[in-house]
């Protein structure tokens, strides 16, 4: 317990041994002093310390193998990524794909860090590998300091939700609900896409507005593309394929590694016989092997300390109970409502993540708060039900004992404000144990994963929200422009990840059809860029005054969930607005 206390101080500060120290005095002293939900009985310290270092919940238990077994060969693979020259070809792809465009540079960016968070996982050290290269291409193409490190910020915290790999949270994620790790992938492709697009969408308004990104050179080099396809697509490739067939993390990742290894030297062959000395510099001799897998290891050390400290308090929550007690708040506060439950899940996740690395900070909110999030979300279906009539006697008379006098019309259907009364009237307690009777075990499971993202998707904004936002500062350092001010920027290109969350709330982007899915994820992309219009008032050319209330129309109906016709109606309103806006910009141009 020292041990964890010094070193988690010594790689993020005193948040987490101040938060370990709590956590103990809370079980030892301090829980039978507080009030309320929060009163917990004390326990000897050999009973404490005992469960500290055994429980599953403890400082070895569930956190601390998910580190040694999957999340560090994750880490030596992105190592292996890095010595074997991927980034070189990441950088060089992007420019092939958004070299040409107005903005280019900024593009490169978000394609970089989008590609890059595949290896990394991290939001800073995937702003200090990419933004090296990226924000002064960016200041020398003309978009300012501020908004150049703003947008190298955001789209490094995107390469967190960034299939395969996701960091730490996809692994932690699929331990706590039992999922497998493949549908947690799968699942985040669409909305990861949404979000680096809705970045792309401001860096698009930004280099309108400014008239950025002309006259730079932005040309390609053949040989690092060449030198770094076959050490980057190959491996990645069969890493994905084993995921998505069901093979653990760590089978997938080791013979990632393995086919890596194996491929630089097929390319240092084909370099050989074709004189192509870039073919040749990266092939993985014993040296690089020794080098990659330091690098890997020195980036997961950060991480398994934080996961094998996090067991702590880890423990001391699930001794205590205080979890439970922490989901009835948010069910009191919130009264049923989503938005006010992720309003208050998402402050919780600034404020926890102005201390806390990001993947401590889901893990924390996961424990407290996805079992109420989860079960806000379920009580909608049982709302529906309440409002069409339980018909089965057996699901009705779980009602009986919860004092509402609307429970009378149990059995034969209310209306939907009767219902939502009813259900606020439902104890915490007797809620927990109806759901699994009134909802099924499967759409249970789905909700389960919903509340899972929806708080691994908030808790990221402490990498881009002032005051604190340790991706951003990085990022100010690298454009040497002012810290807050690029914070600032970083917070408006990163409202994705508050736009999401609300998608997996109020639509089936996580549980539909592929063909839902894909409409969703469509439609919504023309909300955003209406949203990215109106923060930054600007179009395609300067906000006239009746862009504004066909924006916000067109932005609602391009968000309502499966319906094609709004859906469809909403982004001809924004496509209306584009074309208007752009045709009048140049016009103005030319005069």
């Amino acid at each position: 317990v020292v041990a964890a206390i010094d070193f988690s101080r010594r790689v993020s500060g005193w948040v987490i041994p101040v938060l370990i120290i709590l956590a103990l005095s809370y079980i030892l002293i301090l829980g039978e002093y507080l009030p309320g939900v929060f009163r917990a009985a004390s326990l000897p310290l050999d009973d404490v310390l005992f469960r500290t270092v055994y429980n599953d919940e403890g400082l070895f238990g569930i956190l601390a193998n998910i580190s040694s077994s999957n999340i560090t060969l994750f880490m030596i693979f992105g190592g292996f990524l890095v010595i074997s020259g991927a980034s070189d070809f990441v950088i060089e792809v992007s420019k092939v794909v958004a070299g040409r465009i107005r903005g280019g540079s900024a593009f490169v960016a978000v394609l970089s860090s989008a590609l890059t968070g595949t290896i990394s996982g991290s939001a800073v050290a995937n702003t200090a590998s990419t933004g090296v290269i990226t924000i002064p291409l960016m200041k020398s193409s003309g978009f300012r300091g501020r908004f150049a490190g703003g947008v190298e910020a955001a789209a490094s915290t995107g390469g967190q939700l960034m299939p395969p790999i996701m960091g730490a949270g996809a692994f932690v994620m699929a331990s706590y609900t039992a999922i497998p790790y493949s549908t947690i992938v799968s699942v985040s492709i669409v909305p990861a896409v949404i979000y680096f697009l809705s970045v792309a969408s401001a860096v698009r308004i930004e280099a309108v507005k400014y008239r950025v990104g002309e006259g730079i050179d932005m040309s390609v080099s053949r040989a690092k593309i060449l030198a770094g396809a076959l050490t980057f697509i190959i491996p990645l490739t069969v890493m994905i394929y084993f995921l998505m067939a069901g093979v653990t993390p760590s089978f997938a990742a080791s013979a990632s590694i393995a086919v890596l290894i194996g491929v630089s030297w097929v390319a240092w062959l084909i370099g050989r016989l074709m004189g192509i000395e870039e073919l040749q510099a990266n092939v993985m001799n014993l040296k690089r092997i020794v080098e990659a897998c330091l690098a890997g290891m020195r980036g997961g050390i950060l991480t398994a300390i934080l996961l094998v400290a996090i067991g702590v308090i880890n423990n001391a929550i699930v001794t205590s109970g205080i979890g439970n007690g922490f989901s009835l708040m948010i069910a009191q506060w919130s009264q049923g409502s989503i938005v006010l439950a992720i309003v208050l899940i998402g402050l919780a996740s600034l404020v926890l993540g102005m201390g806390l690395p990001v993947t401590a900070s889901y893990i924390i909110l996961a424990i407290l708060c996805a079992p109420a999030l989860a079960g806000i979300l379920a009580d909608t279906i049982i709302t529906e039900k309440l409002v069409n009539g339980l018909a089965d006697p057996m699901q009705a008379a779980l009602f009986m004992l919860v004092e509402s006098p609307h429970v009378a019309k149990v059995a034969t259907g209310m209306t939907m404000e009767e219902a939502s009364s009813l259900m606020s009237a439902v104890p915490f307690e007797v809620a927990m144990t109806m759901r699994p009777m009134l909802v099924e075990a499967e759409v249970l499971t789905g909700f389960l994963l919903v509340a899972h993202l929806i708080i691994f998707w908030l808790s990221q904004d402490s990498n881009v929200t002032p005051p604190v936002c340790l991706a951003a500062f990085t990022a100010a350092g690298i454009a040497k422009s002012p810290p807050m001010a690029t914070g600032f920027q970083a917070w408006k290109a990163a409202k994705g990840l508050y736009v999401v969350p609300l998608l997996f709330a109020y639509t089936p982007l996580v549980n539909g059809t592929a063909l839902e899915i894909c409409q969703i994820g469509f439609f919504a992309l023309f909300g955003i860029y209406a949203t990215n219009a109106m923060i930054a008032r600007y179009a395609e050319g300067p906000m006239a005054i009746w862009y504004w209330p066909v924006l916000i129309i067109g932005a609602g109906l391009s968000f309502w969930p499966l319906n094609l016709l709004f859906n469809i109606l909403g982004a001809i309103a924004v496509l209306a607005i584009i074309f208007h806006s752009n045709r009048c910009n140049k016009v103005h141009s030319q005069h």
